[in-house]
């Protein structure tokens, strides 16, 4: 009796619970017809080949070598496909540890990650407070140069304030100390029509009179300059003109100048005015200054007046730019013209002397 017929055989006998009774090879012999199949019959080495054969996932190997043939390709089938789980088993295990090692980069990924956004939201901050500031210091840089401009307007304003509050002044410079006294009003009411020639009427009368600054010590060369202050803007005027068209006075061996008296800003003005009439010259450009510091310049009959001597030191200087551009075109074209046109060398006839004849 085969094998699988004694399996059908004993299940049959041992009910749907029992468990299933496979019989090794060479054992079928143990079981007869009509017997039933039993552990009990078949003995200890028998039942322990049956419990290992049970444990081989029921299956048996052939019996006789026909049934060897045929079950061969199904054993090869099976060690091929037990070499594929082997292989297949190794890739996942591979595939595991490469997830372990990604799973590792990806938690230190979302660290940095974490780290970079908290990086990104503090400069986001930071750009925050940066553009607040410097919309605060545009707004503070628009105020400031409204408030300079505003500045630089009362500035000029007090300037000329503080001229028009001197314009009454008039200094007068070369008079030896303490020639006039104890009373300088006396003094140069007595001494200014007899030096100017000028007839003043009603009479010179001052505000005061005085030295400027400390007394100089003993052996000084400069004297210090004597200010008045005239009662009557006119007569202040008219000694101005004076000395603007005669210039220095001469008393016995001094020369008196006598100058209006400006703030210091525009004496400075006025200075550097002065300073750029040389230029003026060289560039053949008539100029005049006016008080209290205005310069005047005519070039071509056409006329413009500067009240800040920066202003006409750029203007000349690009008077200056234009005259060297236009030089520097006209020579090439001079040089160009005459070595095509040189000039003719004509000969002049040798002198004969006349024929004796």
């Amino acid at each position: 009796m085969s094998t699988h017929r004694l399996r059908d055989h004993a299940a049959s006998h041992q009910g749907a619970d029992a468990p299933t009774v496979l019989l090794p090879p060479g054992a079928h012999h143990l079981v007869m017809p009509g017997n039933k199949p039993s552990n009990k019959h078949l003995g200890k080495p028998v039942r322990q080949l049956l419990f290992s054969e049970a444990l081989r996932q029921n299956r048996s190997p052939p019996s006789t070598p026909q049934e060897h043939l045929t079950n061969q390709p199904s054993d090869m089938a099976d060690a091929s496909q037990g070499a594929t789980m082997d292989r297949i088993l190794q890739e996942i295990s591979a595939v595991g540890r490469r997830l372990k090692g990604m799973n590792s980069r990806m938690i230190s990924l979302t660290e940095e990650t974490k780290s970079i956004r908290l990086d990104i939201a503090g400069f986001q901050s930071r750009v925050t407070t940066l553009e607040q500031r410097v919309t605060t210091v545009e707004a503070q840089a628009t105020l400031t140069a409204n408030r300079d401009q505003e500045l630089l307007y009362l500035r000029s304003k007090v300037i000329d304030l503080e001229d028009r509050s001197r314009r009454d002044n008039v200094r007068f410079l070369g008079f030896p100390e303490e020639i006039e006294g104890t009373d300088a009003q006396s003094f140069l009411k007595n001494l200014l029509p007899q030096l100017t020639g000028l007839t003043f009427d009603p009479p010179l009368e001052f505000q005061r009179a005085h030295r400027l600054g400390p007394k100089h010590q003993e052996g000084a060369n400069h004297p210090r300059t004597i200010i008045a202050c005239f009662l009557r803007h006119t007569q202040a005027r008219q000694l101005l003109q004076k000395a603007h068209m005669q210039g220095p006075f001469r008393m016995n061996d001094l020369q008196i100048r006598m100058t209006a008296d400006f703030s210091k800003e525009t004496s400075e003005y006025k200075k550097a005015f002065l300073a750029l009439r040389p230029r003026l010259r060289q560039l053949e450009i008539k100029c005049s200054l006016f008080e209290p510091a205005r310069m005047w310049i005519t070039k071509s009959n056409v006329s413009k007046v500067f009240y800040d001597p920066t202003d006409l030191s750029l203007h000349l200087d690009s008077i200056s730019d234009r005259l060297i551009d236009m030089s520097s075109r006209i020579l090439p074209q001079a040089q160009t013209t005459q070595a095509q046109n040189p000039p003719s060398m004509e000969m002049t006839p040798e002198r004969q002397d006349p024929d004796p004849s």
